[in-house]
């Protein structure tokens, strides 16, 4: 679990996903859970790295998850959502609704 594959990897492949690499930030750490990757990308290339659905994000999960199972260590990551995000949203206020309308209905 020395050896840091999975951090050149994870590296490699997300700069050549998105379209700002040098923004590319990865950070390896090993307790005994097994070894942690953290991914910080450049908010504009969020949606790049996550994909529709979520799917590119599996598939950069299921292959850093490879490389550590070929270096014999369980490796996760995790994809840090960038400062002022998409968080939820303000809520819209709720109007009143009349019922004038409804009760004047003729069927």
């Amino acid at each position: 679990m020395a050896t840091d594959n999975d951090k050149e990897f994870l590296e490699y492949l997300v700069k050549a996903l998105v379209d700002n690499p040098n923004d590319v930030k990865v950070e390896r750490k090993v307790d005994e859970m097994g070894v942690l990757l953290s991914l910080t990308v450049n908010p504009a290339d969020m949606g790049q790295i996550i994909g529709r659905e979520g799917s590119t994000a599996k598939a950069i999960r299921n292959l850093v998850r490879i490389v550590g199972l070929k270096n014999h260590a369980r490796v996760n990551l995790k994809i840090e959502e960038p400062i002022g995000g998409r968080g939820p949203g303000p809520r819209a206020e709720k109007k009143e609704v009349s019922t004038d309308d409804i009760e004047n209905i003729s069927l």
